[in-house]
């Protein structure tokens, strides 16, 4: 069986909520997070995943994205890396959208990157790296991040440039499942966060 990657994004926290970017200030779960974290964990545990037997778990060392590892279920499981820590969002670090565009008018952060942080390159880089190692063996894998890493692992996944990250929502707490068809990186799942409804 060819190689999938699962990609959970950490629950709900007081930055997420407000828009702010959030790279690598530790920003712990508002209690909806958690809650978000339980039932994702819930869903994995359910058909058809049934738990993720033979999975390979890594997660982001942050605390959100580790703490929804461990409240899904997974945390035993899991190795933290770096390669999925979120964007280094420079001087931007804490500021939401309007407050950057109060700066800079016409920015466009999957085209303009940050000061001060990490550049678009640095970021593909990395996302390059997960999906090499996700490919690397006949094994799902399961990851637990951010969701602009993520965006971008989904956008060189298929091949894409890192930019194309921009067309890819992500919510808190979602699940997407990158897989193949007719031999070729494909989307089978994204942005699903149908197991918050109940």
């Amino acid at each position: 069986m060819a190689s999938r990657i699962l990609l959970a994004r950490h629950g709900q926290t007081e930055w997420s909520l407000s828009g702010k970017h959030t790279g690598r200030t530790d920003i712990p779960l508002l209690d909806e997070g958690r809650r978000g974290a339980k039932l994702l964990g819930e869903r994995l545990h359910r058909a058809p995943f049934d738990g993720l037997p033979d999975v390979e778990v890594r997660t982001s060392p942050l605390v959100r994205a580790s703490e929804t590892c461990e409240l899904a279920g997974f945390g035993e499981r899991a190795q933290p890396w770096d390669a999925l820590m979120e964007w280094d969002y420079g001087a931007y670090e804490g500021m939401a959208p309007p407050e950057i565009k109060a700066l800079q008018s016409d920015w466009f952060i999957w085209r303009d990157g940050v000061p001060d942080g990490e550049t678009l390159a640095e970021l593909s880089a990395r996302a390059d790296e997960v999906v090499a190692w996700a490919r690397s063996a006949d094994r799902d894998v399961l990851i637990f991040a951010h969701g602009h890493i993520l965006r971008a692992i989904g956008a060189r996944w298929l091949g894409e440039d890192v930019s194309f990250a921009a067309r890819v929502k992500l919510d808190p707490t979602s699940l997407s499942v990158l897989g193949w068809a007719y031999d070729a990186p494909a989307i089978e799942r994204w942005n699903d966060t149908g197991h918050l409804s109940t």
